[in-house]
């Protein structure tokens, strides 16, 4: 194996622990502008588009590991489909919440009540990434998968 091939398997680890932080670092602005910003229009501007870009980012990537990074590794690892099963439930309840934190942005929700969603979005994310870096953090470093990281991890 060339040192090329090499970097190219143990990207998808990586990979997925960059898009991880990247989104980490987007709830972390979502929440400084929900911090920062009294309840007048322009403040409720930003907040709007915070939130908008990270659920957008964090959906997206979930959609893309379950079209594409979560099949293939369940082809080769078929020991492995409980925890992408697992992982996969997570996504449906993280995006429950997404949907009611756009729903309280939209309706221009009190911040504290804005500030739970966040704390709950925050709770299940991160207990999420942290299951799946150390659930697939070694079938990572050895998948074989010619793919667009775009693709298989979303846009970020």
């Amino acid at each position: 194996m060339t040192e090329g091939e090499k970097a190219r398997l143990i990207a998808w680890n990586h990979e997925l622990r960059t898009v991880h932080e990247r989104l980490r670092e987007a709830l972390r602005l979502t929440r400084t502008a929900l911090a920062s910003g009294a309840p007048t229009q322009p403040a409720q501007r930003d907040l709007l588009l915070f939130c908008h870009g990270f659920c957008t980012a964090l959906t997206g990537h979930h959609e893309g590991e379950d079209r594409e990074l979560f099949p293939a590794i369940a082809a080769t690892h078929p020991e492995l489909r409980d925890v992408l099963r697992n992982l996969q439930q997570d996504h449906s309840m993280i995006a429950h919440l997404l949907g009611a934190l756009q729903a309280a942005v939209a309706r221009e929700a009190p911040p504290d009540e804005l500030d739970r969603h966040l704390e709950g979005v925050a709770a299940i994310m991160e207990s999420h990434f942290r299951y799946e870096e150390r659930s697939l953090g070694v079938v990572l470093e050895a998948l074989e998968l010619d793919a667009d990281p775009g693709q298989v991890l979303g846009p970020l």
